[in-house]
Parts: C-alpha cells; structure tokens; sequence
C-alpha cells in the first residue's frame, strides 16, 4: 500500500482529494492536515510515502514544509495559484495540480508516481475506471460543476477559457490543454489549438471545420488528420 498524506488548510480541498484517492487501490490515506505543523507530527510518527501538499498555506508554506522534510518523501503539488507551479517544479516534485483537482488528473499524477517510483512493487492502476461525468471550474470566485454532456465546445483566449453549454458560457482562468486533460477522450476531441469540441454535438464537417448549431469551428493543419480519421472511421 502507498501510504499518503494530505495537507491543505482547506476542508474543502481536503475532502476533494481524499474522495478521490479513496477510488484508487493500492492507496491508504494515513491522515488528512490542515496546517505543517500538523503534518510534521505524522510524519515523525508515521511511514509516508507520497504528500498531497498545497503551496499557499498560513505560517508555514507548502513549499517551505517541503524543504524541510526527508527527501524520499515524494511531493505532489496542489494549489489555485498558477505562478507557483515553477516553484514547484524545482523542488523535484512529482506534479503540480491546479485547483479543482479532478479525478482523472488526480489518477493521472498518482500514475506517474507508481511508474516512477514503485515498479518493483508491480502496482498498476490499469484497472481503475475513471466514471465521474462531471468536472468542477472556477468561475466568478466560485466553483461551478460542468457536465460532460452540456458542454458544445471550449475555446482558448489568451489566458482563460470560454466554456459553451447548452444554455450559457462559463468562464474561467485555466489553459486549454488543463481542460483537456480532465475531458473523456471518447467524447471530446482537440481541431485546432484553440478549440476542443464534444463529437456528439457535431452536425457536419468538412476538411476545414466542424459546425456546432450553425458554428463553424476550424481544423487547423497539425490536428486535421487526427480529426478526420476519428470521424471518417
């Protein structure tokens, strides 16, 4: 068992991640905290394997905490703030996870951890089955949930995302490969570097775009062939 710890000064946050490591085998949760000093106490007690740890934390930072713990300890970032991802990065973290931390992302950042770290142990996750049809965004200081199967199409500006639903548009400061990356690859698909579509909304396509309610929304060249072949099978 891969022995994990949580800490995050949100319940919130808290509670998101120990509800999706609960879904992978193999993972034991040996505590939840909600501060570093917290988090030193187990871990002077208990054998950690891998940390859940968010940066922006009161007192003492997360980045600060990782500074100071045993090495083989392994560190998988969370936070809401982007910037910090560099930060991160240069204390050899596993990951980097940005807020809200879908289940799919989660798994993929504790994949990566089995494959680096544990292969003489033989664990796998092949098994485990992604089901949640939903994900959560931030959006106007709040987390709004997205259904699968209401999103038309996302499109890329600079920063942030426009999100289309059946009804509305959602916004919010994430980049567009993040977003894919929490879709189901069977239903959504990448035209241009700007745009992901949902393949169920599509009403026609050409070599140059696909129309979504009379929406005509490019294939660039580096996607086409990708796309065509997907919808020409």
């Amino acid at each position: 068992m891969i022995q994990c710890l949580i800490v995050d000064d949100e319940p919130i946050a808290r509670d998101i991640i120990e509800k999706h490591l609960k879904r992978i085998d193999d993972i034991h949760i040996v505590g939840s905290c909600k501060n570093a000093i917290e988090a030193f106490n187990l871990i002077n007690s208990e054998e950690i394997d891998l940390i859940f740890l968010d940066i922006n934390m009161p007192d003492i930072s997360g980045l600060s905490f990782a500074k100071s713990i045993n090495k083989d300890i392994k560190i998988i970032f969370t936070t809401a703030y982007r910037e910090y991802a560099v930060d991160g990065f240069d204390l050899q973290a596993v990951d980097y996870l940005l807020k809200p931390i879908s289940y799919p992302r989660l798994f993929q950042a504790v994949n990566k951890f089995m494959v680096e770290n544990l292969s003489k142990k033989n664990i796998s996750l092949e098994n485990t089955q992604i089901t949640e049809d939903f994900i959560f965004v931030r959006s106007e200081r709040k987390m709004v949930k997205i259904n699968f199967s209401e999103i038309k199409y996302i499109e890329s500006l600079s920063d942030y995302v426009k999100i289309y639903l059946s009804d509305k548009v959602i916004v919010t400061r994430e980049t567009i490969t993040n977003i894919e990356s929490k879709l189901p690859q069977k239903d959504f698909i990448r035209t241009h570097r700007s745009f992901i579509v949902s393949i169920a909304k599509i009403s026609s396509f050409t070599n140059e775009y696909v129309e979504i309610d009379d929406k005509a929304i490019p294939i660039s060249r580096s996607f086409k062939k990708e796309v065509l072949e997907r919808f020409e099978k």
